[in-house]
């Protein structure tokens, strides 16, 4: 995005102002990385239905099967701390290129490996590419874009329709061999790395120096920790739900990713129509209260209900329009409530939630071996939630930040968003 006119300027503070309003109309460099978050996403969501068939065949546990989530986002959420360092020396493209290239590579390894091992260490690889692309996609997103709200809604539509298809890619896929869900996930990067090396033309990097540790220092800030700490103890839910249903639904590949493509279906239209309509009647927070409570609902009963399949699956798709709402109101508040550089609020946000997301599977799996309930996992994910509610309640006072940005703001924040961008 170039802006070097003051009436230019002016139009674009005037589009911000409208929020999520025509977040389809965007430039064609944002439209191609938000095809390649959406399948880096679909990277996630791919191994939920192989999941039981790498516990059958490669005589695996379903912890040690955890562990592919886990490596994975582990890696992720350290390495996004240092993702804005990297991309002010590489500039955005080289850092989304490189990005893009490491996942292509370690999504083949992993199709190849001939043992669990090998594969949760080329995910642990995978994972450092996917917090270099992701976390510098989402800056890189929200820079480009007409407005700043429309442009969260878009990366988060794009989180939810990989969740949706990579479970469908992997279901399909999987009923052919557990490799060929890694090897399809390459083919795929290879096509967004294209897409990316022939859309989006510039190298932009930060002005002045950038601080190694400037994510960490990032949360200093009251309100990025605190909805930090919030989306922690919410993406371990989220991550119980991915990560544990598929073994209490008794699917085979295919059967787990029609269900997953229908959670992710549920979590994608709910991210674009849902958010939106609700942050425009009410308080930012006053949607994050009321989600987490629908999310803790949700989790109770999907323990009570982990017997019927009937059951279990409509508590997904149900959890699916909750959390899609609760990842781009979660989003947007932490991106909105600073005035940190956008790479540095991104890498900072997007590092804690993802350390909450690698915890929660082998935790999960290890409390239902051990208590030898099917559905503990759910309950251990609602403790969560109930941490997350208490953090909420005692956090209103930083997290009220994001309810409201000053009309003699909005210049200021779209001249920096501008100067980001040149």
């Amino acid at each position: 995005m170039s802006v070097e006119t003051g009436e230019e300027l002016a139009k674009f503070n005037e589009s911000k102002k409208h929020g999520g309003d025509g977040w389809w109309k965007q430039p064609k460099t944002v439209w191609a990385v938000a095809f390649a978050a959406m399948v880096s996403f679909m990277g996630i969501g791919l191994v939920d239905p192989i999941l039981p068939a790498i516990t059958e065949q490669l005589n695996a546990t379903p912890s040690e099967a955890s562990l592919l989530f886990t490596s994975y986002l582990f890696v992720t959420a350290i390495a996004m701390f240092f993702t804005s360092w990297v991309s002010a020396r590489l500039g955005t493209r080289n850092t989304l290129l490189l990005g893009l290239g490491l996942v292509i590579v370690f999504a083949l390894a992993s199709g190849l490996a001939p043992s669990v091992p090998w594969i949760i260490g080329f995910r642990a690889a995978w994972g450092l590419g996917n917090a270099l692309f992701l976390s510098t996609a989402l800056a890189t997103i929200i820079g480009e874009a007409r407005t700043v709200d429309g442009a969260i809604i878009l990366y988060e539509a794009a989180l939810g329709v990989g969740m949706a298809v990579g479970p469908l890619v992997g279901g399909a896929l999987g009923s052919i061999s557990w490799r060929a869900p890694f090897i399809g996930t390459a083919v795929l990067m290879a096509v967004a790395f294209t897409t990316i090396a022939v859309l989006l033309r510039s190298t932009q990097t930060l002005k002045g120096n950038m601080p190694f540790f400037a994510g960490f220092a990032a949360l200093r800030k009251a309100p990025l920790l605190s909805f930090g700490l919030i989306a922690f103890f919410y993406n371990m839910a989220f991550f119980v739900i991915l990560a544990w249903t598929p073994f209490p639904l008794g699917f085979k590949a295919m059967g787990i990713g029609l269900v997953f493509f229908g959670w992710g279906a549920a979590l994608a239209i709910t991210s674009v129509f849902g958010a939106p309509a609700l942050t425009a009647r009410m308080k930012r927070t006053t949607v994050i209260g009321w989600g987490l409570g629908a999310l803790l609902i949700c989790l109770v009963l999907s323990a009570l209900l982990v017997h019927s399949t009937v059951g279990l699956i409509i508590m997904m798709i149900v959890s699916g329009l909750v959390l899609g709402i609760m990842n781009t109101v979660l989003t947007e508040s932490s991106m909105e409530s600073t005035d940190l550089p956008r790479p540095v609020a991104s890498s900072a946000y997007s590092g804690i939630r993802f350390l909450g997301g690698a915890i929660a599977p082998p935790l999960a799996s290890t409390i239902a071996a051990s208590t030898g309930q099917a559905g503990s996992p759910y309950l251990f994910g609602a403790l969560a939630v109930v941490v997350a509610l208490v953090l909420f309640f005692c956090l209103r006072g930083p997290l009220s930040a994001a309810n409201h940005a000053p009309a003699e703001d909005e210049l200021e924040q779209a001249e920096a968003l501008i100067g980001d961008a040149n």
